[in-house]
């Protein structure tokens, strides 16, 4: 199977629309909170290496990560996780955490927010034209989620410091 990011998205593309966040960072909305009855939205994630997110807390969800492919770094909290495919962790609502590919090659993982309404911000953030990262953060703090910090980890792009367009 073709790892690289392009491989993934052509394959996956068929079904759903892919949406960036930051350069080196996708993602594709796979169930929505409609489905589920507001119990959860799962949204698909491919980070190249050195992608990840400033600290952050979600007032109202918990988040569950799944790993499919590469490797994740986790902040969860003061403990510090490497998740590999086929690892998961959870995230408590009121947890400050971040996530950060450190690996050499692309991370693709499930990321389940239950309950689902962070699929309203995700959904802004897709529509979102000439990449305003600083309209991500707004999006987000409206939706719930308050960046306190960078991302915990070095040398790392996220919306506070973006990989630059290629």
């Amino acid at each position: 199977m073709d790892t690289s990011v392009n491989g993934l998205t052509q394959k996956a593309a068929a079904g759903s629309e892919w949406c960036e966040v930051t350069p080196g960072e996708q993602f594709a909305l796979r169930t929505s909170v409609t489905e589920t009855e507001g119990r959860y939205t799962m949204i698909e994630v491919i980070a190249e290496p050195r992608n990840g997110v400033p600290l952050h807390i979600h007032a109202n969800e918990e988040e569950h990560f799944i790993v499919l492919d590469g490797s994740l770094h986790l902040a969860n909290g003061d403990e510090k996780l490497v998740l590999s495919a086929g690892g998961s962790a959870t995230v408590k609502r009121g947890t400050v955490h971040a996530w950060c590919n450190l690996g050499d090659r692309p991370v693709r993982m499930l990321i389940l927010f239950s309950p689902g309404h962070m699929e309203k911000t995700f959904r802004l953030i897709g529509s979102l034209k000439d990449g305003d990262l600083s309209a991500i953060a707004e999006l987000a703090d409206a939706g719930g989620s308050t960046i306190v910090g960078p991302p915990p980890f070095d040398n790392v792009y996220s919306v506070m410091s973006p990989r630059p367009k290629q």
